[in-house]
């Protein structure tokens, strides 16, 4: 490591609160330092060449240095740097973008809001949300339901909705509208003998008694992730959307998906819900909206929710909502720069051929010694880590056995993802199969590593 290197390690030790981190090791071990990136490739201050298999936080579909969008993002910042979208504005990217996802998105969508993140997209239709039902005479309607262990922002609101313990504790959360129904987690939590549809049956059951002990009327919605990515690339199990979604029309109860990690080819469909056959009444966007150049969200939703939202703006004189930077005209050039490229390249299509490599490598790691489960659609998979998988006896936490495979991917050049023992694995989505073929080979070098630690432990 050179002394800029360090210096730089210094500079962020000592300034720079990280979010999501262990502030005392942070303190005392300081950042990987990443250097620069390019297709699939990171790069750290010690020189290491790193396979990014978790596409950043999910969002770089597009990989590292792509000259396309960052002449995008140049030409754009000469041309219009900022513009708002208050008070009645607008610029050309914004419409051009707006009408562009509105073509691409599912299920009788016609309006769109722009925000900077995904947390702000989700903070946005819980807002709506309760701005609708007012305007509908059901201002009764507040409660929201999301799922244990899923993640939908860090806004107070999303974070009460998101069902993170770590994320709740210490900050006097969740808010009390906020709800929180079981995590779909077949493997582990199966009873024996019990299908995969029945596991549904039994979830949609369950989910129906907390409506019913909450009341039909004070509940507005439920927010759900396609397939779960913040509780460890989790995916539904059969029959798991056909059964809540009968629920959810039984009460008349908004559908929110938020594809801010699936949308935009990561499951081998532009969108989660087609994969899965989800009728949303909502949908929130980010990450690969941009291919993570440029921060920027998106919010759609359907002509009926915006005719309420007429009525209370008639009322007030104004839509008392938005944000600075919303519908930026750098951002908004940099996602239909995306979009145009996902189209070109036919970046569905590419998912779709390699993804049977690729989940093909990930199904030969099940055997192995650490693993109970591997899952997975598209370029997105995750792996139960467990000590005994027959009998489902989790690993004792003390170990971490998660983390210790992540750091060990890390050390032989592999970024993945960690959340408790389960693996997340999810590389930008113009991965090849060469490519692939390397990934999963350091992958299971890695948990062959951590074997040969914990096999000696428990």
């Amino acid at each position: 490591m050179n002394v800029d290197a360090k210096r730089l390690i210094e500079q962020d030790k000592a300034h720079h609160v990280h979010p999501q981190s262990n502030l005392r090791q942070h303190a005392e071990h300081g950042p990987t330092m990443i250097t620069h990136g390019k297709g699939v490739y990171i790069y750290d201050t010690e020189g290491n060449e790193i396979i990014d298999g978790f596409s950043g936080l999910g969002c770089v579909s597009l990989g590292y240095h792509n000259e396309r969008l960052s002449n995008a993002a140049k030409r754009q910042m000469d041309i219009l740097p900022f513009a708002p979208t208050f008070y009645n504005r607008s610029h050309p990217r914004v419409a051009e973008l707006g009408e562009r996802l509105i073509n691409l998105a599912p299920g009788g969508m016609n309006k769109v809001m722009f925000q900077c993140s995904g947390s702000e997209a989700n903070d946005t239709a819980i807002k709506l949300l309760w701005y609708t039902n007012t305007a509908r005479g059901e201002p009764e309607r507040r409660k929201i339901f999301g799922r244990v262990r899923g993640y939908h922002g860090n806004t107070v609101a999303t974070v009460s909705l998101s069902g993170q313990p770590h994320m709740h504790a210490k900050f006097g959360l969740p808010l009390p509208e906020f709800k929180h129904t079981e995590l779909p987690n077949y493997y582990r939590f199966h009873i024996d003998g019990e299908s995969e549809e029945e596991f549904s049956a039994r979830m949609a059951a369950e989910f129906e008694k907390l409506i019913l002990a909450e009341g039909p009327e004070t509940v507005a919605a439920f927010f759900a992730e396609p397939a779960i990515s913040g509780g460890g690339a989790l995916m539904p199990p059969e029959g798991y959307w056909k059964e809540m979604q009968a629920v959810l029309r039984k009460y008349d109860i908004k559908l929110v998906s938020d594809e801010v990690v699936c949308g935009f080819g990561r499951t081998g469909n532009m969108w989660g819900s087609e994969t899965w056959g989800m009728e949303p009444d909502m949908v929130s966007c980010a990450k690969a909206l941009s291919a993570a150049f440029f921060p920027i969200s998106a919010l759609m939703f359907k002509d009926e929710m915006y005719a309420d939202m007429m009525k209370n703006s008639d009322e007030m004189g104004t839509f008392g909502h938005g944000y600075t930077y919303a519908g930026h005209p750098v951002g908004a050039a940099v996602g239909l720069e995306a979009l145009d490229i996902y189209e070109e390249i036919d970046l569905v299509g590419h998912v779709r051929k390699v993804s049977a490599r690729f989940l093909e490598k990930c199904h030969a790691m099940a055997d192995h010694p650490l693993v109970a489960e591997v899952r997975g659609v598209g370029l997105f998979c995750g792996f139960e880590l467990m000590q005994d998988a027959k009998a489902r006896v989790p690993f004792d936490p003390a170990l971490k056995v998660g983390e210790m495979v992540q750091n060990f991917a890390h050390d032989r050049g592999l970024y993945l993802r960690a959340i408790g023992d389960r693996m997340s694995f999810m590389p930008p989505l113009i991965i090849n199969e060469e490519e692939i073929d390397l990934a999963t080979e350091r992958f299971k070098d890695a948990l062959d590593d951590a074997w040969e630690v914990v096999r000696n432990k428990i």
